[in-house]
């Protein structure tokens, strides 16, 4: 029977029982028992959360754990900070150094140990993780001073532990953090929205229940629950607002200068509310980052670990990105660059992509501007928009670059997503620069969450001028922004359609499809003759609903729905049919092509169920998938979609997880 959680000192959020409940159900053992807080760092957070405190209170902290003693005592005698003489008690440390600086150094030491101590060959990279916490942390401390708050050490812990649910679910989860990450390959989700359907709620949820449970002091526990949304006037955390902002805001930027908690994906985009809350105006962003800067280099020599380069952005780019917001009045107006704004003038990509580009050809100096997007049927990267028009009008059509043709740096970019300028250098990368014209261009991957949607394209192929290696920093916002405006348009068309769309699963609904299959059934023979379509449905699904709970079932049929929608063509049609049950229809194929596309739906369904064994309690995810090609006898849809149907129901009498062909011949 599960043991209840108490909460001694904290308001309770309106929902903490639905995620309290589903935090139990993913992890391996009660969040009170968990290891990962050592008890000295949950006095040093009490004790920062108390008033009273004194020098003696946190010297006996520190003194009661050797080992910790003979780190900051390490620490604090190290170069770093130049002091006269050997310092040789805690005391005395705290006395010269501060308060606040040896209670950091403790801190960090406490969980660099818990979180770090063993390096990690899973997916998860832990050291990549704890930079990005350190990062965020610094960078919130600074921010914190700069705006006269009055405990930006405060605000330095809530920043290094934003993000602990993470850790929570990579160690004692059911599943790992290292397995989720694994199977977003291709999910068109945001992070977080994915986190919810793969664990049943999410890193900050998790963290929220976690610091609740262990007691942490509300503030922290505000900055890790809500740094991704800011709380509702409602909300018991409201009053914390000003400090989730400033953790927010860092965050953010870490992740806008690739220092996110993973290597993997876009930055998230900034809560609107955080700049309705923040003063931005008072930050001189510039040297807020050379602090961070600083501070990180005394984190590597005081651990004697090496963290990846951190490549410092123009605080121009930063400062012109979280202006999104701002309305500026006319005199100004002329003067702010453009370019980040353009991208959301418009719902419309074939308005606002034009723009952008023209933007980015003027701001920039840059003589030819072009988006690329990928042609599966021409098998490459093929311009959709470019700028400036009259130099780019002959050569649009024919400017693309074949995927057999992709070497070198080029490819190493769209591998990895990370901008790059291709240059003559590399040998690899020469045929592509002969057959653009040009000896470099940078080559700039634009993002819709984690999944690659174009490539920006820039080159000085008229002029010839050397291409600066600062544009990549300085263009990284503004692709940011390109990526989550062509999101919100397809966001908005998918609103328009809202009508057409199943609220759980995000697919077609039943009525679509039948007007998909009547309208099919008005073409010609030879069409018809190249069309299929499978009924899939997934296994023991009531077993689901009463062994995890509805909201597992709900997740499995979204876990369904993104696979389906990942592995499926353009100009394909996929939807829920009821229940459990979803229907496609395939176009200019075959029965090989079509038996191949259902037996990579079954197999990847399976492949992903077993990543999730531990999540759903043993109980296997795996569908039944029935198949039938067009015959002439079909009178109508109906027969079509009734002999798909048969044939699942042959494959669920057959054994299950597997796809059965029946054709429509006598």
């Amino acid at each position: 029977m599960d043991t209840e959680i108490s909460i001694p000192k904290q308001e309770i959020p309106v929902n903490f029982e639905t995620i309290a409940k589903a935090a139990r159900a993913a992890l391996k053992k009660e969040v009170k028992h968990l290891q990962l807080i050592p008890a000295a760092a949950v006095k040093l957070l009490q004790l920062t959360n108390d008033d009273n405190t004194k020098v003696k209170d946190l010297s006996r902290v520190i003194e009661t754990e050797p080992a910790l003693a003979a780190k900051v005592l390490r620490i604090v005698n190290s170069a770093a900070f130049c002091l006269p003489k050997k310092i040789v008690s805690i005391k005395h440390a705290v006395n010269m150094l501060g308060f606040s600086q040896v209670r950091q150094t403790a801190l960090d030491q406490l969980f660099y140990n818990r979180l770090i101590r063993h390096k990690t060959k899973q997916q998860f990279d832990q050291l990549f993780f704890w930079q990005h916490c350190l990062f965020v942390a610094t960078l919130s401390r600074s921010i914190a001073v700069a705006l006269k708050h009055p405990d930006p050490d405060m605000v330095y812990t809530g920043g290094l532990l934003h993000d602990i649910g993470k850790v929570v679910f990579e160690s004692y989860g059911r599943v790992t953090y290292s397995d989720f990450l694994v199977s977003l390959g291709t999910s068109d989700s945001s992070l977080i929205d994915n986190e919810g359907v793969f664990f049943g709620l999410t890193h900050t949820e998790m963290g929220c229940v976690f610091a609740m449970t262990w007691n942490l002091p509300p503030a922290i526990t505000a900055m890790i629950a809500c740094h991704h949304e800011l709380p509702k006037a409602s909300s018991p955390y409201a009053e914390f607002s000003a400090e989730i902002a400033i953790v927010s805001f860092a965050n953010y930027i870490a992740w806008v200068q690739g220092v996110g908690s993973i290597s993997a994906f876009s930055a998230p985009r900034l809560p609107e509310q955080v700049l309705k809350t923040l003063d931005t105006r008072k930050l001189d962003l510039e040297d807020l980052l050379r602090q961070v800067d600083r501070d990180m280099a005394n984190t590597r020599e005081f651990y004697g670990i090496q963290f990846p380069d951190i490549a410092v952005l123009r605080a121009t780019s930063v400062q012109t990105a979280i202006k999104l917001g701002d309305k500026p009045d006319a005199k100004t107006r002329a003067a702010k660059t453009t370019s980040l704004t353009i991208p959301h003038r418009s719902l419309d990509p074939d308005e606002f992509i034009p723009l952008t580009l023209e933007a980015i050809h003027n701001d920039f100096g840059l003589d030819r501007v072009v988006m690329l997007t990928i042609d599966p049927k021409r098998r490459g990267l093929v311009a959709r928009h470019g700028w400036p028009r009259l130099v780019l009008e002959d050569i649009l059509n024919s400017f693309q670059i074949p995927i057999e043709s992709i070497t070198g740096d080029l490819l190493e970019c769209l591998r990895h997503r990370k901008p790059v300028i291709i240059k003559t250098a590399d040998n690899r990368d020469r045929a592509i620069l002969k057959r653009l014209q040009t000896d470099e261009f940078i080559a700039m991957p634009i993002l819709r969450h984690n999944r690659l949607a174009g490539l920006i394209y820039a080159d000085n192929a008229l002029t010839r001028t050397s291409l600066d290696e600062t544009l990549l920093f300085r263009l990284i916002p503004i692709v940011n922004e390109l990526g989550i405006a062509l999101l919100n348009a397809g966001q908005y068309d998918m609103a328009r359609k809202q009508a057409q769309i199943d609220p759980l699963t995000k697919l077609f609904n039943k009525r679509v499809i039948n007007e998909f299959l009547t309208r099919l059934f008005q073409s010609e023979a030879e069409i018809l003759a190249k069309t299929a379509v499978g009924f899939i449905d997934i296994d023991k699904f009531k077993s689901f609903n009463d062994v995890c709970g509805h909201q597992a079932g709900d997740d499995v049929l979204k876990i369904v729905a993104d696979i389906l929608r990942s592995l499926t063509r353009p100009g394909d049609l996929i939807g829920r049919y009821g229940g459990e049950e979803f229907l496609f229809v395939l176009r200019d194929t075959d029965k090989v092509g079509a038996l191949g596309y259902a037996e990579r739906i079954r197999q990847e369904i399976e492949r992903r169920g077993k990543i999730l064994s531990d999540r759903f309690q043993g109980h296997a995810l795996t569908v039944s998938v029935g198949l039938t090609l067009y015959s002439p006898r079909y009178e109508s849809y109906h027969n079509f979609i009734e002999t798909a149907d048969q044939a699942m129901y042959q494959a669920k009498q057959q054994g299950r997880n597997r796809v059965v062909v029946l054709t429509g011949e006598a």
